[in-house]
């Protein structure tokens, strides 16, 4: 299973999890590649390296200081933004956006060139890395076999999750920790966790309503898909307070999520249910008309809500980072609030 975001976008979702997009934009991957931002040489600890990092397939050593830091995991680029380092590559997603630099990253990109954007239709773009002359590559949140990881590490440098992650599975906290230790920003990356987490800790104290309710987020993927727990989507529920439902882990086993059986529709009777729809309107409506789902209280108390992947909110709610949770968390929890009242009458406001 390679691509974590079962939903892609709705022209191509019908095609499975090995589709992948095209970028866009001026800075697509035919282009001259963009040299790495200024950040990038100035903020990093000099008695930082050289380190080792240890990882799924062993341990990486970076020697220097990394000057042309390409991203092949799919969130990576905004733990590099947020520590001032701008890759001179990025791998798309989703959205196309120019650089593969989301609105929430913006910001932390300033007036830098934006990266490279590399496509993954065929797979890693091996050549085109490989001709970017990288000093590091990132694959944290991201699925490389034995034979990329070969490849690549040849090229450079590479560092990816810990053999205890599931492909896809790195939590924000650990990719921005490894990601500050790979660059020299050890203690900024610490920071950077800090004070999300303190985000968190407000949510919390601000919604008591949280704790111990069960949630679950979803999607409609070749009937109904749910995200585990060891999925970041899933992760991001339990550490608003939320608890996943029991037995979820025997559906999901080793993967970040898995397909639910009709059998098993039972999972999404929680407290709070969020929905990654491609179609806003058009899901929602699928979902509500199924008889099974009808019958459930999530439905009938109104305890669900619905983001759209493409809009910025259902972006966050998968491309979860640094850059990402402090925008994601301001619109989506007033949502989970108005659905985890169970008060049919209290409506969800869409969030923009």
């Amino acid at each position: 299973m390679r691509l974590p975001h079962i939903r892609r976008i709705a022209t191509v979702a019908a095609a499975g999890l090995l589709l992948a997009l095209t970028a866009c934009g001026p800075n697509s991957a035919n282009d001259e590649p963009a040299a790495s931002g200024a950040s990038a040489s100035t903020g990093a600890d000099a008695s930082a390296f050289p380190v080792s990092i240890t990882h799924k397939f062993g341990t990486t050593e970076i020697k220097a200081e990394p000057k042309r830091v390409v991203t092949v995991g799919l969130v990576d680029q905004d733990a590099l933004l947020a520590l001032g380092v701008v890759p001179v590559a990025t791998s798309e997603w989703f959205g196309e956006k120019p650089g593969a630099i989301w609105p929430w990253a913006e910001a932390a990109l300033g007036s830098a060139p934006r990266p490279q954007v590399l496509t993954s239709t065929d797979g890693i773009q091996f050549e085109k890395i490989a001709a970017l002359n990288p000093d590091l590559i990132l694959a944290m949140y991201a699925g490389l076999s034995d034979e990329d990881y070969a490849k690549l590490s040849k090229m450079a440098p590479t560092v990816t999750h810990t053999k205890d992650q599931v492909d896809y599975g790195i939590g924000w906290q650990e990719l921005t920790r490894t990601v500050g230790e790979s660059v020299g920003r050890k203690a900024q990356a610490e920071k950077l966790v800090t004070d999300t987490e303190a985000l968190f800790t407000k949510v919390k104290q601000e919604h008591p309503e949280f704790a111990g309710k069960t949630g679950l987020m979803a999607t409609t993927y070749e009937g109904y898909w749910v995200y585990g727990t060891q999925d970041p989507r899933g992760r991001l529920l339990t550490d608003l307070g939320f608890t996943l439902p029991d037995g979820l882990d025997e559906v999901t086993g080793k993967e970040f999520g898995a397909n639910l059986s009709k059998e098993r529709t039972d999972l999404l009777d929680v407290d709070m249910l969020v929905w990654i729809v491609d179609k806003y309107d058009a899901d929602k409506k699928k979902v509500e008309s199924d008889p099974l789902y009808s019958k459930l209280k999530v439905k009938t108390e109104a305890r669900d809500l619905y983001v759209e992947n493409l809009e910025q909110v259902g972006a966050a709610t998968s491309f979860i980072s640094v850059l990402s949770l402090p925008y994601l968390l301001d619109k989506l929890v007033p949502q989970m609030a108005a659905a985890v009242d169970g008060d049919p009458a209290t409506a969800v406001v869409r969030a923009s």
